[in-house]
């Protein structure tokens, strides 16, 4: 993390690259933070900083942890799963939109996202991995014509972007995420609804259980 030059929106710069930190597992959970340590490596005051804290409080990456000040907030077995029950009652709903008006331009993008998706698997690069899962998910959102899929979402992709990035490993990556993928947008290209819905809402199912299975060991032994 760089210092930033002097701008209007120098909390939500700050916001973002804590934020980022955080879900991508630099900033560890428990991991305690300071404004001043914050102010310092981004050459900035101590207001930007503590409006992004608070802004991070609220969202639930950053919590008050008593004579340690303010930590990352744990993971949590729990939440996780919480997160991803409403995350399949969504990309169910999505992809059943989606499907239902189906464009051809829309098949072109789905096709390169999975061309992307299994190029970066075989690099075995997690972070990169991660990034890919989510545009996918995101467009299918995109294609269901419904902004307020997209927007109910987004206040949980980075929560499950800090889940995925602590409980993914290379050997994972093994697992047939991207042929799954495939098998959504022939759905979509066919314009199967219910099969399309069924087999989006599995999915989200099925990475559930990968996912939370996984992090209890990284809690386990984080312990």
């Amino acid at each position: 993390m760089r210092p930033f030059a002097p701008e209007p929106d120098l909390s939500e710069r700050v916001h973002d690259a804590v934020l980022d930190a955080i879900c991508s597992g630099k900033l560890r959970p428990g991991a305690r933070i300071t404004q001043e340590e914050l102010a310092q490596q981004f050459g900035v005051s101590r207001q930007p900083v503590l409006q992004a804290m608070m802004l991070l409080r609220r969202e639930g990456f950053l919590i008050d942890a008593g004579r340690k000040g303010v930590c990352v907030t744990p993971l949590d077995v729990d939440h996780a799963r919480n997160l991803y029950v409403v995350r399949a009652a969504l990309d169910g709903a999505a992809a059943r939109l989606a499907a239902a008006h189906y464009t051809a331009h829309l098949v072109q993008r789905g096709r390169q996202l999975i061309e992307v998706g299994r190029r970066v698997v075989a690099t075995g690069h997690v972070p990169s991995v991660i990034e890919a899962d989510i545009d996918f998910h995101l467009f299918i959102y995109e294609a269901s014509g419904n902004p307020l899929i997209g927007e109910t979402a987004q206040q949980h992709w980075q929560h499950l972007r800090r889940v995925m990035a602590a409980a993914l490993s290379e050997e994972d990556l093994r697992v047939s995420v991207w042929d799954e993928h495939e098998g959504i947008l022939r759905a979509l290209e066919a314009g199967q609804v219910a099969e399309a819905e069924a087999l989006c809402r599995g999915h989200a199912e099925q990475m559930a259980d990968i996912l939370t299975g996984r992090l209890k060991v990284v809690i386990s032994k984080a312990a």
